[in-house]
C-alpha cells in the first residue's frame, strides 16, 4: 500500500484505494485532518460506513482517520477461490492499513477489528495507543452463537430492502427505527437471482470464523506484551463482553482504561455513537503529547 502523505492535500474526505499484500484491492475512505490519525477498524459483517458518524466527529475535532472495508467485505476485492481466508491475512491488512495512514497512528477496532489489531501490534508494533471496542481476549460463547445464527439466517437472501430491514429490526429490537434503503444500501447486494444478498463472502462463516477460537491464546499474549495507552469501550447489555470478559482483560493488561456504554449493546458505536465519540475524544484529550503527536500524518 502507498502511504498518503499526499493526502493532506486532498479534499476533506477521498476514497482511496489499496492493496494487501496477495494483491487484493481493498475500498478505503481517508480523511484528512491533523492531530493523531486514526485507523478505523469494523467489525465482522460491517463496512466502513459503520464509522460515518464517528469519522464526521473526529474530523470537526481536528483528527485525520481511515477507515476501510476489510477484505471479503463491503467494496473490497473478496478472496479468489482456492485462497482460503486465514486470521493472518487479516492482521496483515491491518498492518499495512496503519502504515498507509501515517508513523504509528491509533487503532479503533471493533469486534474483530479489535482482535485483528491486537495481534498487529504484538507483532508489528505499528500503533501508538489502541481502543478496542466490545471485544476481549475472551469472548461469550451465547453472544457469538446469537451473532452467527443472525448471519447464517438468511442464505436465500432478502426479496426487497424493507423485508431486509424488517429481519434487521428482529435482530436488534432496541433500535427506535427501522433502517431505509438507503441505509442498506452498503450492506446489500442485487445477486444474480436478482434478491438482496448480504455484503460480506458467505467463505467467511465457514473459513475465517471457525478458526477464530484457537486464536483466543495468542490475542491474551498480545494483551499482556501491550505498552501503550489502551481504552476498552464494552456496551452495558452486550451479550459477547461482560464483567467477566472484562476483569480477565484488565488482568492481561492492567494500565488499561475502561468505559462501559449502559444502553449499548454489542454493537457499541451504532447503539449510541454520540456516547461512544465523546468517550473517544476524551482519550484522545488525554492521551500525552508524544503519543499524539505519532499519529499525526502531516
Amino acid at each position: 500500500m502507498d502511504s498518503l502523505a499526499q493526502a493532506a492535500t486532498a479534499p476533506a474526505s477521498s476514497v482511496l484505494p489499496l492493496r494487501t499484500r496477495d494483491g487484493l484491492a481493498l475500498a478505503a475512505e481517508h480523511v484528512a485532518g491533523g492531530g493523531p490519525g486514526l485507523l478505523l477498524a469494523h467489525g465482522f459483517g460491517q463496512t466502513r460506513q459503520a464509522w460515518r458518524s464517528t469519522q464526521q466527529r473526529l474530523a470537526e475535532a481536528g483528527h485525520a482517520s481511515l477507515a476501510w472495508d476489510v477484505r471479503g467485505h463491503g467494496q473490497s476485492e473478496r478472496n479468489p477461490a482456492g485462497s482460503r481466508y486465514a486470521g493472518e491475512q487479516f492482521v496483515d491488512d491491518v498492518s499495512a492499513a496503519a502504515r498507509a495512514l501515517g508513523a504509528a497512528p491509533i487503532l479503533v477496532g471493533a469486534s474483530m477489528g479489535g482482535l485483528t489489531g491486537l495481534m498487529a501490534q504484538a507483532r508489528d508494533r505499528v500503533f501508538s495507543a489502541l481502543v478496542l471496542v466490545d471485544i476481549t481476549p475472551r469472548w461469550e460463547a451465547a453472544g457469538v452463537e446469537r451473532i452467527l445464527g443472525f448471519m447464517n439466517a438468511h442464505p436465500d437472501g432478502f426479496a426487497s430492502f424493507e423485508h431486509a430491514a424488517e429481519q434487521i429490526a428482529a435482530y436488534l429490537p432496541h433500535r427506535r427505527e427501522k433502517k431505509s434503503p438507503a441505509q442498506l444500501a452498503h450492506l446489500l447486494v442485487r445477486r444474480e437471482d436478482g434478491r438482496l444478498g448480504w455484503h460480506w463472502d458467505p467463505r467467511l462463516l465457514s473459513e475465517f470464523i471457525p478458526d477464530t477460537d484457537g486464536l483466543q491464546g495468542h490475542i491474551e499474549d498480545a494483551c499482556r506484551a501491550l505498552d501503550v495507552p489502551v481504552l476498552l469501550v464494552s456496551g452495558g447489555r452486550s451479550d459477547l463482553v461482560t464483567d467477566r470478559t472484562v476483569a480477565h482483560f484488565l488482568e492481561l493488561a492492567p494500565h488499561a482504561r475502561h468505559v462501559q456504554l449502559p444502553q449499548a449493546t454489542h454493537m457499541v458505536a451504532g447503539d449510541d455513537n454520540s456516547a461512544f465519540t465523546d468517550t473517544l475524544l476524551q482519550f484522545l484529550h488525554d492521551l500525552p503529547a508524544p503519543t499524539a503527536a505519532h499519529g499525526d500524518p502531516r
